[in-house]
């Protein structure tokens, strides 16, 4: 059963599951969604064309399916917020839908997004991605799966940021980050892999070690770039390894960090 607080002003073209909670002084618009087990705390504002899944928590004050904050905006344009299942949104955390008419920014599942973190138009955000406290991602921003960005990070436009990449606190992203590594400064600058995260999930040894070459043959030997991917595709045989060339060769109007430079580093890829 429903359990709607009468303070609440839940429009009647929404669609919500028969066990949503929603809290005292939450608006929710027209054509709005809301799956099985859902939580809509208190002071939050569900905007028109947002579909939210099952099992989620939305908590204090989050705003969601707000216009874009895009001067070439056209409050005439139909577009959506689509949110999966077992996501945490937490106080203040704010998502825009799309730009341009009949776009979508999209959250997956099992995602969690801290206080005052910001999402902002055609982001598309993957599974168990953490997006930490005052951390800012403009439009068309993506990040994949086991994505972790930390407290005050702002991404550039069309950025991308690879799986399992962590991207260090209060770091300025205007290139991509690739796929399993540690990217950190006030230029984000790669710092090997993303040791810990790989652990956490499981990786074994093996797949680490090997992606430890690749890493080390993209970001230090001194062959272009495309001789590079070649190489690892060659010389290192797991899926992981595969996924960081297709990262790369991906067209992008941005080109990937670098390493940060350190004394006495040879630049060899076997180093």
């Amino acid at each position: 059963m429903q359990k709607i607080d009468p303070s609440a002003r839940v429009s009647e073209k929404a669609s919500i599951k028969d066990d949503v909670i929603i809290g005292p002084w939450v608006i929710i618009e027209d054509e709005v969604t809301i799956g099985t087990g859902t939580l809509i705390d208190a002071h939050c504002v569900i905007k028109k064309g947002t579909t939210i899944g099952k099992q989620n928590e939305i908590h204090p004050g989050a705003i969601i399916g707000e216009d874009p904050q895009d001067l070439l905006f056209d409050k005439n344009v139909v577009s959506y917020v689509q949110i999966g299942d077992n996501n945490t949104i937490r106080e203040y955390a704010t998502i825009h839908r799309g730009t341009e008419h009949g776009s979508t920014t999209v959250i997956g599942n099992h995602n969690f997004l801290m206080a005052q973190s910001h999402v902002a138009h055609n982001c598309v955000i993957g599974d168990h991605v953490v997006v930490c406290n005052c951390a800012l991602l403009s439009g068309h921003v993506e990040v994949e799966d086991h994505g972790f960005v930390s407290g005050g990070v702002v991404i550039q436009q069309f950025a991308r940021i690879g799986k399992h990449a962590i991207v260090g606190g209060n770091t300025r992203v205007n290139t991509n980050i690739p796929p399993f590594i540690r990217a950190v400064g006030y230029d984000a600058e790669a710092y090997g892999l993303n040791i810990v995260g790989l652990r956490r999930c499981g990786m074994s040894r093996e797949t680490i070690s090997k992606l430890n070459r690749a890493y080390k043959i993209l970001f230090r030997s001194k062959l272009r770039l495309e001789e590079k991917l070649k190489k690892i595709e060659d010389e290192v045989d797991c899926d992981e390894a595969r996924h960081l060339v297709c990262f790369v060769r991906k067209p992008s109007r941005y080109g990937f960090c670098r390493e940060v430079k350190l004394k006495g580093r040879s630049g060899e890829a076997g180093e």
